[in-house]
């Protein structure tokens, strides 16, 4: 008989003709008493005789002279002791010549039960010997091993090999099944495959598995094996002969590749620290440890001061990560985010000081120095038999972060240095992960906390208006945006509402944002009109990009754009009028008592920034209790980024405005969005109220001096009415002084107002566009104090242009 296989293992062959080519050798197969069992073509080509002559007769027959029965048994004998034979033969041609041949007899292996003996001889010495080398080290010294099993799949003969291997005798192997040595899973699908063989007559190649080895029952080990039929001169099979290697560095490596390649999916999949230690855990258990414990310093948690420590407590750390196949990882000493103590064991150095891995393969918790320096891990490592670990330092661009511990307990074997480095390749990237994500939540966080101190706490429209608000930062992906609102309150009862939104994300958009925040509260205290307040802040983002302008580090010049879009309202409460300009930003909802909610048409503007365009206000009636509302763009995007869309759900929502200011927009920011935005989110509601007759008093004024004394007790009596007796000299003098200068310096009509609010405001219009300026006067001069007079009385004055003129303001508290 002769293997059937595919030709692939190059080690194993020779090319025709090659001096070490054995593959024309003659070769044979005899039973016992002595009988042609299988004939092949290389004893074909040397003796001319085909197999159907020989097969099932004599070998007697193929000798040249009569046969020596003695001699045979005495082989035989020799044989069965398990070294072969080998020596000269002459053996008689089919055409009468006679060959003086060098034969080699193999120890004997049994085909269907009968015991068989393998024999091949060459005709040239040299050929023969090398060929005769070659078939020994393929039988016998043979790096891979190797086994005939017959029909019913047991063993007739195995090589040197795989009995020192697998670990049995050859003695035990012989007439038993693979299943009745090894039993098992694995056992069961050999034989399934050795089956396929003998059904198809297909040989099956390099099929992998992973077993245990009686020859080292310490270690889990991966085979490579492959089976191919053992046929007849008639192409009968009659038995399987398999070839395994074992493959565990290939295998191992592979894992490890596998494994590292995983943990890239796996790992740090957000950019939340707490939670990318957990990842490492969980990755670990069960595919690399039973009981993973990862801990992190606490500035890497962004726990910097969390309370003092006593000298010489270490460095201070939490559990960061947990995680056993032992449901509640009863093995832990800390949850998750309590304070841990990390002692490294007896003998060994702070990994967290020298950066080097710890491996200990056997722990043993009778150890003394474990008893004497922990003994409460040693109470842990006896009860839950936790028998070998591993600490790896979390170690990134120069950083330490903490330390990952590893332990095995229900895995029997115990770890070694090829664990180590599948470790230290897990915790490296869950360490970078975790570098990556504390410094982006160290930015996040102070981008947050540098736009929530700019943004203010608690607005306030005075009498004018109710507001409320709500400011929602993007998602931690998405990072802090430059959303902002404010409400300023301005002169005469009014107040000014403003909502913006600075193009990008992170510290530079926060940052940017503060500084528009800051320039439109000071262009509004300069009493500006919305449309001359947004080309003032479109000049000033002009300049703040001039300014960003710098170059790369390849020397090319560069200029970052700084965008912005803006709504800036002005309300009057007195005659419950609103001017709006908005530049790019998306137009105010408005709903009116009774009335459904509208967008009114506002000219856009382009937003700040672009520069070279006009904006223009537009004037809206709002009568008292008018909700208004002001928003950015995160709250209409929606998943569908639908501008319309959105704007349409936002007025439904506001449409049922029955409900409480507050709680009206915190649910109509919660409705909206309902999951993390990649865009912040910045909602202002403001209910309008109206100052009636009785808080609002005005008088003309004559261009005569007599009028001032007029004007001056007018005054004080409505002072004194309100209740505001406390205020009725200082009002007595800023009118005085106000009214005066109209009627010396501007031009008529002159009208002055007196308007309570939240402050005591007083009002001196005229037609004269030019406003007054406070100077210091000489000793000598006769006036010009009244400026620095009314300065010191009121608590703020100013002057703001009208259509038709100007006005003087000066306001005072009321007590």
């Amino acid at each position: 008989m002769e293997p059937a296989g595919n030709g692939r293992d190059a080690a194993m062959s020779a090319a025709p003709g090659d001096l070490l080519d054995a593959s024309t050798d003659a070769a044979a197969v005899l039973s016992a008493d002595g009988v042609v069992a299988g004939w092949t073509r290389g004893a074909e080509a040397l003796l001319g005789h085909r197999a159907p002559d020989v097969v099932g007769r004599p070998a007697a027959r193929l000798l040249a002279g009569p046969g020596d029965p003695a001699r045979a048994a005495a082989v035989a004998r020799h044989c069965r002791t398990g070294m072969g034979w080998n020596g000269r033969i002459a053996l008689r041609h089919r055409d009468g010549r006679d060959l003086d041949l060098d034969v080699r007899v193999s120890a004997p292996f049994r085909i269907l039960g009968e015991e068989c003996f393998l024999v091949s001889a060459h005709e040239q010495r040299t050929r023969w010997t090398m060929g005769q080398s070659v078939l020994d080290g393929f039988l016998t010294r043979s790096p891979v091993g190797m086994a005939v099993m017959d029909l019913d799949l047991r063993y007739v003969w195995l090589n040197d090999t795989l009995e020192r291997s697998g670990g049995v005798p050859r003695e035990q192997r012989l007439g038993r099944r693979l299943s009745e040595l090894l039993p098992g899973l694995q056992a069961d699908v050999l034989e399934g495959r050795m089956r396929k063989v003998l059904a198809t007559g297909e040989p099956v190649t390099d099929y992998e598995y992973l077993g245990w080895s009686w020859a080292d029952p310490g270690r889990r080990h991966a085979y490579s094996t492959s089976f191919f039929p053992l046929v007849d001169a008639h192409g009968a099979r009659n038995g399987v002969c398999y070839m395994v290697q074992d493959v565990t560095e290939r295998w191992n490596a592979r894992q490890l590749l596998s494994l590292v390649s995983e943990a890239g999916t796996s790992i740090g999949r957000t950019l939340d620290v707490p939670r990318t230690a957990q990842e490492l855990a969980d990755f670990s258990v069960p595919r690399f440890a039973d009981f993973v414990v990862v801990d992190l310093l606490e500035p890497a948690l962004g726990a910097e001061g969390q309370g003092a420590r006593p000298a010489g407590a270490g460095p201070a750390m939490r559990r960061a990560g947990l995680r056993s196949v032992r449901e509640g990882c009863p093995e832990a000493m800390a949850g998750t985010g309590e304070e841990v103590r990390f002692q490294p064991p007896p003998g060994d150095v702070n990994p967290l000081v020298s950066g080097e891995p710890i491996l200990v393969p056997v722990l043993d918790p009778a150890d003394p120095r474990w008893r004497a320096e922990q003994p409460a891990v040693a109470d842990r490592l006896r009860d839950f038999g936790l028998h070998s670990l591993i600490y790896v330092p979390m170690r990134a661009r120069n950083t330490v972060l903490g330390l990952a511990g590893f332990f095995r307990s229900v895995n029997p074997v115990p770890f070694g240095p090829d664990d180590v480095l599948l470790a230290g390749e897990l915790v490296a990237r869950a360490a970078l992960c975790v570098d990556n994500a504390r410094r982006y939540t160290r930015e996040h966080t102070a981008a947050v906390t540098l736009q929530r101190s700019l943004l203010p706490d608690a607005p306030s429209g005075g009498t004018a208006l109710d507001v409320a608000s709500c400011y929602r930062p993007a998602d931690a992906s998405g990072g802090v945006g430059g959303d902002w609102f404010d409400v300023i309150p301005l002169s005469g009862a009014r107040v000014g509402l403003v909502i913006g939104d600075v193009v990008g994300h992170g510290l530079p958009a926060a940052a940017s944002m503060g500084r528009l925040r800051t320039a439109v509260q000071t262009l509004a205290a300069m009493e500006m009109p919305p449309d001359e307040l947004l080309a003032h802040l479109d000049d000033l983002v002009l300049r703040l990009s001039d300014e960003e302008a710098g170059r790369d580090q390849a020397g090319r010049s560069t200029t970052t754009f700084i965008g912005a879009t803006c709504l800036y309202a002005v309300y009057d409460p007195v005659g419950g009028r609103c001017a709006v300009a908005r530049a790019g930003h998306p137009p105010p909802v408005v709903v009116a008592p009774g009335a459904p909610a509208r967008f009114p048409d506002i000219p856009a503007g382009p937003p700040l920034g672009l520069g070279g365009m006009a904006f223009e206000a537009a004037e809206l009636d709002l009568p008292e209790n008018t909700l208004l509302g002001l928003y950015t763009n995160g709250l209409i995007e929606g998943a569908d980024h639908d501008m319309e869309s959105g704007m349409s759900r936002l007025a439904q929502v506001l449409a049922g405005s029955g409900t409480g200011l507050d709680a009206l927009c915190t649910s109509a920011v919660r409705r909206l969005v309902s999951t993390p935005q990649p865009d912040d989110v910045a909602l202002l509601l403001a209910r309008t109220r109206a100052l009636g007759a009785d808080r609002v008093a005005s008088w003309d004024v004559p261009a005569d001096p007599a009028a001032v004394g007029r004007a001056r007790a007018a005054a004080t009596r409505r002072v004194t009415e309100w209740g505001l007796g406390e205020l009725a000299m200082t009002t007595e003098l800023i009118v005085s002084e106000l009214v005066t200068n109209a009627v010396r310096y501007a031009r008529p009509p002159i009208r002055l107002r007196l308007v309570r609010g939240a402050r005591l405001s007083c009002e001196v219009s005229d037609a004269s566009p030019t406003a007054p300026r406070p100077r210091h006067a000489r000793s000598t001069d006769e006036g010009g104090r009244g400026l620095l007079l009314v300065a010191r009385l009121a608590q703020h004055w100013g002057a703001r242009h009208t259509a038709d003129g100007k006005i003087i303001w000066a306001e005072q508290e009321i007590p």
